[in-house]
């Protein structure tokens, strides 16, 4: 079972860790019961149940392969990895499908063989162990369901559905060989199990070459996403105009307003100058009056002064002619 889907953001470490936990659990359930099936399939003589224990081991190795894929995604960037461990997990889904493709062909092969050289096949033992395995991949299955869905996960679900098939197909396998004793049944179903697993890993091979290349995902439309990145720019553009409009009006009514207050400031530093001016006057007027009653007394003083002076003189003469 396979893995999962590189992340495009540096910061999913979280989601790696998860999907990390999911598929180490889902390797020791599968691995556990592919030993199972391998020995039932070695006991039965069916190639349905060996193929698809093989396919189990196949896919315990690529879970195992994806959960470490997952561990090195969360190690962070260094100077020679600059962008850190994130494609790991494609990589590890990139050896997970060739994986799948060698199952394929070793099934292939042995069913060929079979079909050219038939083997007795125990139909009831078949029966019994392919319907444990199919409910243990129907666990498998749930599990991966309910964990981070990432690239390896969902190679790993893709494994699980083959192995799902495969379970079927023992199960169909050993209740024909049981009821009717034809062996071919084995290892036809099993090359019908083959080419679905063939198909499963030529999708995830496409997938992950996608990714590789860097290409536009499939659920995305390039002419879309231009259109709505343009989109956001000329709204981003409007509301930079509206910004720049509403500052420069925020701006003049400033300037105005600083201006009513420098207007003001000036009328009343007038008002203040012309009230210290009309206060100064009266003040000198009031100083001044003093001096001139004073000079206007001095002034009255010499000529009572200059009015008497013939008197003096006329007496003087009159004393001397006596």
């Amino acid at each position: 079972m396979s893995g999962n889907h590189h992340h495009h953001d540096h910061s999913h470490g979280g989601h790696a860790h998860g999907s990390g936990r999911t598929l180490m659990l889902a390797v020791l359930v599968t691995i556990s019961f592919a030993v199972v099936e391998a020995v039932g399939g070695w006991l039965s003589g069916s190639l349905a149940l060996l193929s698809d224990a093989g396919h189990m081991v196949t896919d315990a190795s690529a879970l195992a392969i994806g959960a470490v894929a997952a561990w090195l995604a969360r190690r962070p960037a260094s100077r020679r990895m600059s962008f850190g461990f994130q494609r790991a997990e494609v990589l590890g889904a990139l050896l997970n499908t060739l994986l799948m493709g060698l199952v394929v062909v070793a099934v292939t092969v042995t069913a060929l063989r079979r079909l050219a050289e038939p083997v007795p096949v125990a139909g009831m033992m078949v029966m019994v162990v392919a319907a444990i395995g199919l409910g243990v991949n129907i666990l498998v299955a749930v599990i991966l369901l309910r964990g981070e869905q990432t690239m390896n996960v969902r190679g790993a679900l893709l494994h699980v559905f083959g192995d799902l098939l495969g379970s079927v197909a023992a199960l169909g396998a050993g209740v024909v060989i049981y009821f009717t004793g034809w062996t071919p049944i084995d290892p036809l179903l099993s090359l019908f199990v083959a080419g679905l697993i063939l198909v499963s890993a030529f999708r995830l091979l496409k997938e992950v070459l996608r990714v590789l290349m860097e290409a536009v995902p499939q659920d995305l439309d390039a002419v879309e996403v231009g259109a709505a990145m343009a989109d956001l720019a000329a709204q981003e553009q409007a509301r930079s105009d509206r910004e720049r409009e509403s500052q420069r009006v925020a701006e003049a009514l400033e300037l105005e307003r600083i201006q009513h207050i420098l207007e003001r400031e000036q009328a009343a530093e007038a008002a203040a100058a012309q009230a210290d001016y009309s206060a100064s006057s009266s003040s000198s007027e009031w100083q001044q009056q003093p001096v001139k009653q004073r000079h206007a007394a001095r002034k009255a003083g010499r000529n009572g002064e200059a009015d008497c002076a013939p008197s003096h003189l006329g007496l003087r003469r009159v004393g001397q002619l006596t």
